[in-house]
């Protein structure tokens, strides 16, 4: 019976030397990016889709609470989003920030006629969860539950309005948890780092207190929490975001139904408008025998309701807000100065501000920091080209386009644009004006918002090395 031939690799001629091991062989990026018949060719962009703005029912009930319900029928699933604006009125901003923590710590533990697994229970049943958290704008419980499950997720989250535990042994246990999270989190060099930026940027504005501190929530007690619910945690105001396999009207009907005995003679307290970035040098903050040091940079930015706004998002990605960047260009793949870098716009009622963020190597911070000073003159005396501005472009209108295609992307969307005044026809104008704009439109507004006259900006690291090199390039205020 004739053997198996042997495969043209296997075979070896009689009498040859067994072939020696050899190392994989290592290819570049430009060598895998090759055929012998050349480069291949990179596939052409297709035209973008139309977005259809899906059937949306947008209303205010009658004890204050405006309801968006959105069919986006994708997966049998509802995403809910009840945001409630919660900022400080009558203590000061330090002392409110702690308090809020422990309120939304402590929200979803159970009410009245529900203990914490009880609650738990009832959501798992039809698949939903519900969770609370807080910032220096707004009180946010978010969940997802299984199409059919809807009334039970709303049950849950009108007894949790109605009727919270507040329960004192669960108070205490959050509270120690809490302690042990933020004395860990606030000792990394970043949270020190935003910590300065904040208090640079807002001075003791409740916008500086993004993240309370560890002894302040020491001092808060169930009777505190439970008087900040009752103050603050109101419907007039909120706006509660429902997206999912759902009917808009009916859906509403069902939150009129379950939210209705929610009711408060008060209204949700809007955090008044932060003091505008102003131009500064370089604040220095001592980390002693740090290895890396966090440079932050910010400047005032124009709000998503301005006409402009299409034309700063396209100039913040060419600076530093994707990979392709010149930020990242210039200090990551040509300098290697950092793993890292960024820049993006972030938004406070009135106010809003652009970021440039990045850590990198102590001994070569102030050239890092030179370099990031000198792309955003670049940014300010430079036109982007067309080309820069069309990737650019694509990027933007990709990415949004990504964003909202899940039911939880398109309702966190929504519900930030009801945070700050706007609804759902701000997407179509957004993506016409991203399409629409020229390069000399958005060098016009990085003339303004990038130019380095602009900035003001912190620097945490090890001071003994990093002080006198930063001191010969710009100016700093050292401790």
């Amino acid at each position: 019976m004739a053997g198996r031939p042997k495969t043209p690799a296997a075979a070896t001629e009689p009498g040859a030397p067994a072939r020696a091991a050899r190392a994989p062989r290592r290819r570049t990026a430009a060598q895998i990016g090759r055929t012998p018949l050349g480069a291949r060719p990179v596939p052409a962009l297709t035209a973008a889709v139309g977005a259809k703005n899906p059937r949306t029912v947008d209303t205010v009930l009658d004890n204050g609470l405006r309801v968006i319900a959105v069919r986006k029928a994708g997966t049998p699933l509802i995403e809910a989003r009840l945001r409630i604006p919660f900022s400080a009125t009558r203590v000061p901003a330090q002392v409110h920030s702690a308090r809020a923590e422990m309120l939304a710590a402590t929200l979803m533990l159970g009410t009245g006629t529900r203990d914490r697994q009880q609650v738990d229970a009832d959501l798992a049943v039809v698949g939903g969860h519900l969770d609370a958290s807080v910032d220096a704008q707004r009180l946010m419980v978010a969940g997802s539950v299984l199409s059919t499950g809807l009334p039970t997720l709303l049950a849950v989250l009108a007894d949790s309005l109605t009727d919270p535990a507040f329960r004192s042994d669960e108070i205490r246990v959050e509270r120690a948890r809490l302690h042990e999270h933020l004395m860990i989190s606030l000792s990394q060099p970043s949270a020190v780092a935003r910590k300065h930026l904040q208090e640079r940027r807002f001075g003791d504005h409740a916008a500086a207190w993004d993240t309370p501190l560890a002894e302040d929530v020491d001092a808060v007690t169930p009777a505190v929490v439970r008087s900040l619910f009752r103050r603050q945690a109101v419907p007039d105001g909120a706006v509660l975001v429902l997206v999912g396999d759902l009917s808009p009207a009916r859906a509403v009907s069902q939150v009129a139904e379950a939210l209705g005995d929610w009711r408060s003679d008060r209204a949700a307290v809007r955090m008044t408008p932060p003091p505008p970035v102003e131009p500064a040098p370089l604040a220095a903050f001592d980390n002693p025998g740090a290895v890396q040091s966090q440079v932050r940079l910010s400047a005032p930015a124009v709000g998503r309701e301005h006409e402009g706004y299409p034309a700063q998002q396209l100039a913040n990605l060419v600076y530093g807000g994707y990979f392709s960047s010149r930020l990242v260009e210039n200090i990551r793949e040509d300098k290697g100065f950092t793993y890292s870098a960024s820049s993006s716009v972030s938004f406070w009622p009135g106010r809003a501000a652009v970021t440039v963020g990045f850590d990198t190597t102590t001994e070569s911070t102030a050239a890092a920091v030179w370099e990031a000073q000198y792309e955003l003159g670049r940014m300010a005396l430079t036109p982007p080209s067309d080309a820069e501005v069309e990737s650019a472009r694509n990027y933007a209108l990709g990415t949004l386009a990504a964003s909202l295609a899940t039911q939880a992307g398109y309702a966190s969307m929504i519900s930030q644009l009801a945070g700050s005044g706007l609804d759902g026809a701000w997407l179509d104008d957004y993506r016409a004006g991203v399409a629409a704009v020229t390069a000399a439109e958005v060098h016009e507004l990085a003339r303004t918002i990038f130019a380095p006259s602009a900035f003001m900006g912190v620097v945490v690291g090890d001071l003994t090395t990093v002080a006198a090199p930063l001191s010969a390039v710009l100016p700093v205020e050292l401790p």
